[in-house]
């Protein structure tokens, strides 16, 4: 199945075709039936000569309700444009074709019907040079009467020739079905209907609703008036929410694979139309389904910044149509260029921008992104409409790899950031000679990281983490005035390794407590309590000292033993017991575990 929009005249002609076409009533209204006028938007369907089938969404004319007409037009991927043999290019057909040309709708058919009114030829010449002047280019024209039945099967085999030139949908993506109409079925709930233009919906999946924070289920699935256990793209669905309140959703919302899409209320697009000049400071922004008020910025000749009045969720490539409804003026077409640009405080930032911009042509660049962006989560990628897979990046590697978790990053901007973790580790050093490293949440600040895992990954040999530090596997090696005082106290204490320098003889030596911590964390010296601190070899030469005692043992005994005084015998007993080589027992002597 593909679906096209039925865009044309006021008059019975549209609609009367449409109904020659497809033996449905695509005007659901009493009204519009009563004043022979489309106002809201209809559907229909047939079945074709090659046996598919082609769904029309009915679409209003006249300008009073052009919002509605933009939300039939939005989501499908072809137009059928009507003009009537007896009137010929009308006001309404121009605007009609300016927002089809706007949304960059390629894929076109003119039928001119009443033919039975009037010569076709006339009105056929002049819709075809205004059509081709659009994007839908040279598109063929069929004269019809809806009345009399003349025309309606060449029509019908240029609707299947239409239908063989379109782009086969993509299956695979996710789907986001822009809601164009809603209500409430008794015992089965609520029903949304849309075009899904692709992906698929099946019964049973969960999804989310734009802008909601709770997630929605399929209860039941329709497509051209048959319940069905899935629908593929492209097609016209009514889509039954299990749980869902009719009061939840309308038009402009849309459902949408969980997770996939970024909601976003600023955007900067390209814009082809009007010149960015000479737009009015608010407009009204047309996507899919929806109608938004934007407020708009101008950055470059066809660029603009738009600030949405609520979020949407868009991707990266999008197009969508500017309208000022007080003037009844399409302002033109916009491609979305960045669905999450930067913040334009600094002075200049605007000019700047623009110059990004004037680089950018909406389509997605996994290349291009991680060069503006230098790190970004592919998730968040992913969310703008930017696949992650792996493919060519200049200047190096496939590098759809994540680098820590899922952190993507431009491969020169990371080897930059690598360089940078060196220096500002070496800088440390200079500056802390006595510390073991740079601690890891001061490096993610100095380098401006996100995440402290970036931090990590960056470390590279003979740099190191240990305890939450990054140094040198070499930064055990202590400074010269720490290793010559270690020395002496090694050449005054080594034939007595159970005596500790009093405090002021520390002093003396050059160690203070960040001297003594740098020696201890080097394992230079053993410290056992403050300002008591011994050589590195002392527990093992302890240990066998009072092995060599009668079991169990004093204080007083191994304070003997050791040749040393309680203020080190006390602490290196406490140390020795809590490292399992000795044993405290009830009567507070001690035995040597072995």
């Amino acid at each position: 199945m593909f679906v096209v929009a039925t865009a044309g005249h006021v008059d019975h002609g549209k609609s009367t075709l449409v109904r020659a076409l497809t033996g449905m009533e695509p005007d659901r209204w009493a009204e519009e039936r009563r004043r022979g006028m489309t106002i809201d938007l209809g559907f229909a369907w047939t079945t074709l000569p090659s046996g598919g089938t082609v769904a029309f969404v009915d679409v209003p004319g006249h300008e009073r309700f052009v919002p509605n007409m933009l939300a039939g037009v939005g989501p499908v991927p072809a137009a059928l444009i009507v003009v009537a043999a007896d009137e010929g290019w009308m006001p309404q057909s121009a605007e009609h074709l300016a927002a089809l040309d706007a949304l960059g709708v390629a894929y076109g058919l003119l039928a001119v019907t009443r033919a039975d009114l009037a010569d076709p030829g006339p009105a056929t010449a002049r819709a075809r040079a205004e059509i081709a002047a659009t994007s839908l280019g040279a598109v063929p024209a069929v004269a019809v009467s809806g009345l009399t039945g003349a025309g309606l099967p060449q029509l019908r085999a240029a609707l299947d020739r239409l239908a063989a030139q379109l782009p086969a949908p993509v299956l695979d993506d996710p789907v986001r079905l822009w809601v164009d109409r809603s209500f409430t079925v008794r015992g089965s709930g609520t029903v949304v209907t849309g075009t899904l233009g692709a992906g698929r919906l099946r019964v049973g999946d969960e999804l989310e609703l734009a802008g909601a924070d709770e997630p929605v289920r399929v209860r039941g699935l329709h497509s051209l008036g048959e319940a069905r256990p899935e629908a593929a793209a492209v097609a016209r669905v009514a889509v039954n929410l299990r749980g869902t309140p009719r009061d939840r959703l309308g038009r402009g919302d849309a459902l949408l694979t969980p997770g996939r899409f970024h909601h976003t209320d600023l955007v900067d697009v390209r814009l082809a139309g009007d010149p960015a000049g000479d737009l009015p400071a608010t407009l009204t922004l047309h996507v899919g389904s929806a109608a938004v008020p934007v407020r708009v910025r101008p950055l470059g000749p066809d660029t603009v910044r738009l600030r949405l009045a609520r979020p949407l969720p868009l991707l990266v490539g999008d197009r969508a149509l500017l309208r000022d409804p007080g003037r009844h003026h399409v302002s033109g077409g916009v491609r979305v260029l960045d669905v999450a640009p930067p913040p334009l405080g600094r002075r200049g930032a605007a000019a700047a921008r623009a110059q990004v911009l004037t680089e950018l042509d909406g389509r997605p660049d996994l290349a291009g992104e991680l060069r503006r962006r230098r790190l970004i989560r592919a998730g968040a990628l992913i969310r703008m409409g930017v696949p992650v897979h792996a493919e060519p990046v200049q200047d190096g590697p496939a590098y759809a790899e994540p680098v820590a978790g899922d952190w993507l990053a431009d491969p020169a901007h990371w080897r930059s950031l690598g360089e940078r973790l060196t220096e500002e580790v070496a800088r440390h050093a200079r500056e802390h000679p006595l510390e073991p490293g740079m601690p890891v949440d001061a490096l993610r600040q100095r380098l401006a990281l996100p995440d402290r895992v970036l931090v990590e990954a960056l470390v590279r040999p003979p740099l190191r983490i240990h305890a939450g530090r990054v140094g040198a596997a070499s930064a055990n090696a202590l400074p010269e005035p720490v290793a010559r005082a270690v020395q002496r106290v090694r050449a005054e204490y080594g034939d007595r390794p159970f005596r500790a320098p009093e405090a002021d003889r520390l002093v003396d030596l050059g160690l203070g407590p960040r001297e003594i911590g740098a020696a201890v964390r080097a394992g230079a010296l053993l410290r056992l309590a403050d300002n008591v601190v011994l050589l590195p070899d002392a527990l093992d030469d302890a240990v066998r000292v009072l092995a060599g005692l009668p079991q169990p043992f004093t204080l007083s005994a191994a304070r003997q033993a050791l040749d040393t005084t309680r203020r080190v015998a006390v602490p290196l007993l406490e140390l020795l017991d809590r490292r399992g080589a000795t044993r405290r027992l009830p009567d507070d002597a001690r035995i040597v575990v072995t």
